[in-house]
């Protein structure tokens, strides 16, 4: 087998394990191959029976058709879905900790996350914002950022979980350079030969200006002027209630967003069960699911599984394309 893409299952009371199990039955025997379920075999059995899934959970080193599963035992899951457990935050961080030793050994090539819940992670001890920053701290990385990428609309988050007031800090020149740097960088591994990115702007009409605040002219506009003199594409500050359009209709190939809910509003309503959520600046590979755990209908049958068959086609991109 070629080095396989790894999927951590998520919280095990959420939706994670029945989207997984979903998506390996639809997608066939080749890409189950080539994949592995790190997880808890309990959960991943329930939510074959729940979705009436007819495979076989096997070992990641056994021959023949079926769900490989590499079983991370954690004491306590309640063994149900639907419920907020400590245990299952543990669980959860087990399964990513198990998936980057993997991946950055090289026995890994791409991680693809099921949904966490993030008061169950840190009930459990582990304080992290989400995945994003729960792989750059076991990465070691310094920084990392939020890709949202849809087939017609992308984008690249300057922040994202903090609060507005934090985030508008947080939008130095030199943050929102990298950011245009990280996001040119990954469209050209990604294929596509001249990116044209575009950068919204933090204040309305990105503050009239002056009239309505100073930071685009402060701190946007000087890091857009810098990456346009190495050679990126790049325009801005754009107003952000006309840029998503304009890429959107094709104008763009990425918007870099100033804060979490600038970027993802957008996407979500245009790409609510396709996009991809990508981390960048890390030194491995990671997508994801763009939802939660869903903890109304985990158990049901009735979850979408379509956002973790967009993530794992887009993990078989990047796993084809060259790191640069």
């Amino acid at each position: 087998m070629s080095t396989p893409i790894v999927i951590t299952m998520g919280d095990p009371s959420g939706v994670g394990a029945e989207v997984t199990v979903k998506a390996l039955a639809e997608r066939g025997a080749e890409l189950r191959a080539r994949t592995i379920v790190i997880g808890d075999r309990a959960t991943l059995d329930r939510a074959m029976a729940a979705s009436r899934i007819d495979l076989p959970l096997i070992a990641p080193q056994d021959a023949g058709d079926g769900i490989r599963v590499d079983h991370v035992p954690v004491d306590g899951l309640p063994g149900t879905f639907g419920v907020l457990s400590p245990a299952c935050g543990e669980a959860s961080f087990r399964y990513i900790e198990r998936a980057v030793a993997l991946t950055t050994a090289g026995a890994a090539s791409c991680i693809v996350t099921a949904p966490i819940n993030k008061e169950a992670l840190n009930a459990a001890g582990h304080h992290y914002d989400g995945h994003t920053g729960m792989l750059a701290h076991l990465t070691g990385s310094k920084s990392s950022w939020m890709l949202l990428a849809s087939e017609r609309l992308s984008v690249v988050h300057v922040s994202t979980h903090v609060s507005l007031k934090d985030a508008i800090g947080r939008a130095t020149t030199a943050r929102v350079l990298e950011t245009i740097r990280t996001g040119h960088r990954h469209l050209l591994r990604m294929g596509i030969a001249a990116p044209r990115i575009a950068v919204a702007g933090i204040n309305p009409h990105c503050g009239e200006n002056g009239l309505f605040g100073t930071e685009d002219d402060d701190q946007v506009a000087p890091a857009v002027a810098a990456a346009r003199a190495e050679g990126i594409d790049v325009q801005g500050p754009i107003s952000a209630d006309t840029v998503y359009h304009r890429a959107y209709q094709g104008g763009f190939d990425l918007v870099v967003a100033q804060y979490h809910d600038q970027g993802h509003i957008p996407i979500k309503l245009v790409a609510f069960d396709t996009a991809v959520n990508v981390s960048l600046g890390l030194p491995i590979d990671r997508c994801s699911v763009d939802h939660g755990t869903a903890f109304d209908i985990a158990g049901t049958g009735r979850a979408n599984h379509a956002n973790m068959i967009c993530a794992l086609d887009y993990a078989a991109g990047m796993t084809r394309a060259t790191r640069g």
